[in-house]
């Protein structure tokens, strides 16, 4: 959409923020429970040195407000601004209605439209890529907030080590706005491989296994991996679909400032710059102080990063989100209003 002054109209993040709960989880707490050396593997392979995980009273809309409301205020928007709410979630407060209502109604945008989508950890870049279509597409849709929340600690199993000691609680939150500057969002690629579909998950609560006793009792409604990922699938197709978006804007990898990915493996972040011939400094990382958050990990990346005073105007960022599904997605910005 081209406005009345001849600007071609896009969408650009002004403002971010993040929000993790107070509960520190060392690596050291896994070593006691497990009575076994589980801090060299998460140290030197997964760079996890410590997580959060959320209060028993605690819901995934408790994680998002206050990382909404550090998001707005950095943008200098107030709640009754927003247009649209999008929370990316795969553990949202009720199966329904959506979190997204509930984060209207505490934040009180009373003028916002809202929903929930469910890419699992590639959630956040493709809600981004939403506010991005939106924004361009309708004029009506000025300001958007985009929210990535995680709280996956109510769903692991315990008794597996090698799932429980990864996964953390958090959320990061964007403000998305309209701007004629030149500068925001340019291209993105979203591609599912659903072949994966039932490797990794929460199976049970939906029409495919309602809950009843049986599932309770085998803890079928808990995080499961039922089948492995081949371990290269995120070192092959992360630097297949970074160049995708680079090409259609005419890009080299070494163009990119910024490169923020899913806070999973650090080896899968090595190997995917290393194989785009970028300096591995380049990917900003919270995974060591955070754990892994999911659907919040990118955002709480990008938000870290801003705090920390590396994300200048001008600077050319990629964003880069895989989770179960097989979902990706892929989103280059230029940073700046």
């Amino acid at each position: 959409m081209t406005p009345s002054n001849g600007a071609t109209r896009r969408a650009t993040i002004v403002g971010t923020g993040m929000y993790v709960p107070e509960r520190v989880v060392p690596n050291s707490f896994f070593d006691d429970r497990y009575q076994r050396d589980i801090s060299t593997f998460l140290r030197d392979h997964r760079n996890i040195h410590e997580r959060r995980w959320m209060a028993p009273d605690q819901c995934t809309s408790d994680l998002i407000v206050p990382a909404a409301e550090a998001a707005m205020k950095a943008a200098g928007v107030t709640a009754d601004q927003l247009d649209l709410i999008v929370v990316s979630t795969d553990t949202p407060d009720y199966l329904s209605p959506s979190t997204a209502s509930v984060v209207s109604y505490r934040l009180g945008a009373t003028r916002a439209g809202t929903f929930d989508i469910n890419t699992a950890c590639a959630g956040f870049v493709t809600a981004l890529d939403l506010a991005n279509k939106y924004i361009r597409a309708d004029e009506h849709y000025q300001t958007i907030l985009v929210v990535g929340a995680y709280a996956m600690s109510k769903w692991l199993n315990l008794d597996d080590y090698k799932i429980a000691t990864l996964f953390a609680d958090g959320a990061g939150a964007a403000v998305v706005r309209a701007t004629t500057s030149g500068r925001g969002f340019s291209a993105s690629h979203l591609w599912t491989d659903g072949q994966y579909h039932d490797y990794m998950g929460i199976y049970a609560g939906g029409s495919a296994m309602p809950l009843d006793a049986g599932v309770l009792a085998r803890k079928d409604h808990l995080l499961a991996f039922p089948k492995r990922i081949p371990p290269e699938t995120n070192g092959i197709h992360w630097p297949r679909i970074a160049r995708i978006v680079l090409d259609r804007i005419g890009k080299q990898p070494g163009d990119v400032q910024h490169w923020f990915l899913t806070q999973f493996n650090v080896q899968s972040i090595h190997e995917t710059l290393d194989k785009l011939g970028v300096p591995r400094e380049r990917a900003h990382l919270v995974m060591d102080r955070f754990g892994y958050t999911g659907s919040a990990s990118i955002g709480m990346c990008v938000a870290d990063a801003v705090t920390a005073g590396k994300v200048q105007d001008g600077d050319l960022c990629v964003f880069i989100g895989s989770g179960g599904g097989m979902s990706m997605a892929a989103l280059a910005l230029e940073w700046g209003d």
